[in-house]
C-alpha cells in the first residue's frame, strides 16, 4: 500500500526530520509523524472504510506502516463504544459513553501503541526492545514482541500488579522488577542501552506509539458518524493517548471528514497522589515539574514526569479543556460504581475519570445535555490486588437466612 508519510517533525521546535529512518527523540523531546493529507484526501474517503478489516489498521492511509501484508497483529480494535445511561444518571450526565479499551489484546489500550511501535521496529530490522512500564505497556510489548520474534526486556516497579508481571513472563519477556517508580525503570533502560543494544520504546521516546494511540480518536469519530463528543475524559499518565487523539482530530478536520468544526474539550485526569500535569496546568506552566513521592493504586497514573508533558498541556489548553486531580481515597468506590452500573470491566484509572465527571458536572463545567466520553483504558481483572476477598463461606446443609444475602 502507498505510504503518505512525508516527514517527521520535532514537537519542541518544528524541525523537519527525515522519515523511514530510525528516530528516538529530537532535542530530548518527542517527534510527530506528518502525512500528505491532500494526497490522503484524494486516495480515500470515509465511505471507502466500509468493508475493511475491523481493527485499527483500517485507517492505513493515516498510519506509518507501508506493507499491509507484513502487519504484525493480534486483532487490535475496533473497541465498543457503549452508552452508559445508569452511570450517567448517577453522575448527572444524560449522554454518557464509555469506549471500552479493556477488550483489546492483553486487556488495555496499550495494545494500540505497542502494536504500532513493534511493527515499525520490525520494519527497521530491530530485534531487541526494552521498556519501562507501570504494568500494561509491559504486557503489551511482551505480547507483540513474541508475535514478531523479538527479544523484549521489561522494567517495572516491584509493586506492579501481579497480573502484569505474570503476563510479561508468559509471553517470553525478560522481566526486571525495580524498587522504585517508572522513572527509575526508565533510567535503567537508558543505562543498559549501549551494552545491550536494545531499542527503547518508552512512552513518546520513539515516534510511532502516538500513531497507534491516535486510532482511538479515528475510531470514535467513525463510531459517532464523524461527529465528536463535547467532552473527552481521559486518565493521564504519560499522556500518549490524549496527545494522539488530539492529533487525529486535527488530521480528520483537515481531511474534511468531520461533519462540523466542533472539537471536544479534553480533560486530563490524575489522582491527587500523582498529579504533575494538573499542577502545571493550574500554574500556567508549559512544562511539568517532577512529582515527589508519587503514590496511587491507579498504576497507570503513577508517572511523576512525562517526556511529552508540554504536548499534553498544549492539547488540553487548545481544546479549552482542563486538568483535574481526584481524591485517591475514592478510587475503589468509583471502580465499584462504574462496574456495577455498566457491566464494563472498570479499572482504577477509569475510576478516576468517573470521579472527574462527577466533580465537573457538579461544578457545571460539564453542561446539561453535553455528550461526554470516558475511556476505559484497562481491564478490572488486571488489578486483582484491589479486590476485596473477604467473602462469606457456607457449609453444605447450613441454615441460611436468604433475605440477608448481599445485605
Amino acid at each position: 500500500m502507498p505510504s503518505f508519510v512525508t516527514h517527521l517533525e520535532g514537537a519542541i521546535d518544528g524541525a523537519r526530520l527525515p522519515a523511514r529512518v530510525v528516530h528516538t527523540l529530537h532535542e530530548g523531546r518527542p517527534i510527530w509523524v506528518r502525512y500528505d493529507l491532500d494526497a490522503v484526501r484524494s486516495a480515500v474517503s470515509p465511505a471507502d472504510l466500509i468493508g475493511r478489516r475491523n481493527d485499527m489498521w483500517r485507517y492505513r492511509e493515516l498510519l506509518p506502516v507501508e506493507h499491509e501484508s507484513d502487519i504484525i497483529s493480534l486483532g487490535e480494535g475496533m473497541t465498543p463504544l457503549l452508552k452508559c445511561s445508569a452511570l450517567g444518571a448517577r453522575l448527572g450526565v444524560e449522554d454518557l459513553w464509555i469506549k471500552d479499551e479493556s477488550q483489546l489484546p492483553t486487556g488495555s489500550f496499550k495494545a494500540r501503541g505497542l502494536a504500532m511501535a513493534v511493527n515499525m521496529a520490525s520494519a527497521f530490522g530491530i530485534k531487541r526492545v526494552a521498556i519501562p512500564t507501570a504494568g500494561n505497556a509491559g504486557g503489551a510489548l511482551a505480547a507483540y514482541a513474541a508475535r514478531a520474534g523479538m527479544d523484549a526486556y521489561i522494567f517495572m516497579p516491584a509493586d506492579t500488579p501481579i497480573v502484569n508481571q505474570f503476563e510479561s513472563i508468559q509471553f517470553g519477556a525478560t522481566v526486571i522488577r525495580v524498587n522504585g517508580l517508572i522513572t527509575d525503570c526508565g533510567a535503567m533502560v537508558k543505562a543498559g542501552q549501549e551494552e545491550m543494544q536494545w531499542f527503547d520504546v518508552s512512552t513518546l521516546k520513539e515516534p510511532y506509539r502516538i500513531e497507534g494511540k491516535k486510532t482511538m480518536g479515528l475510531e470514535l469519530a467513525e463510531q459517532f458518524d464523524w461527529n465528536l463528543p463535547d467532552v473527552i475524559v481521559y486518565p493521564t499518565g504519560g499522556g500518549t493517548g490524549l496527545i494522539g487523539m488530539w492529533k487525529a482530530f486535527h488530521e480528520l478536520k483537515e481531511l474534511g471528514w468531520l461533519k462540523s468544526d466542533h472539537m471536544p474539550r479534553m480533560v486530563a485526569v490524575q489522582s491527587d497522589g500523582c498529579c504533575p500535569v494538573v499542577r502545571a496546568f493550574d500554574a500556567g506552566d508549559k512544562f511539568c515539574t517532577f512529582f515527589e513521592n508519587a503514590s496511587t493504586i491507579a498504576k497507570g497514573l503513577r508517572v511523576p514526569a512525562a517526556v511529552g508533558d508540554f504536548m499534553i498541556l498544549d492539547a488540553v489548553r487548545s481544546s479549552e479543556g482542563t486538568a483535574i486531580a481526584v481524591d485517591e481515597t475514592m478510587l475503589r468506590a468509583w471502580m465499584t460504581l462504574g462496574a456495577s452500573t455498566t457491566g464494563i470491566s472498570t479499572g482504577p484509572e477509569t475510576a478516576a475519570c468517573i470521579g472527574a465527571v462527577e466533580i465537573l458536572r457538579a461544578k457545571r463545567w460539564i453542561n446539561h445535555g453535553e455528550r461526554v466520553l470516558i475511556f476505559n483504558c484497562g481491564a478490572l481483572q488486571k488489578n486483582v490486588e484491589l479486590f476485596d476477598s473477604d467473602l462469606p463461606v457456607f457449609e453444605p446443609g447450613e441454615p441460611i437466612d436468604w433475605k440477608t444475602l448481599g445485605a
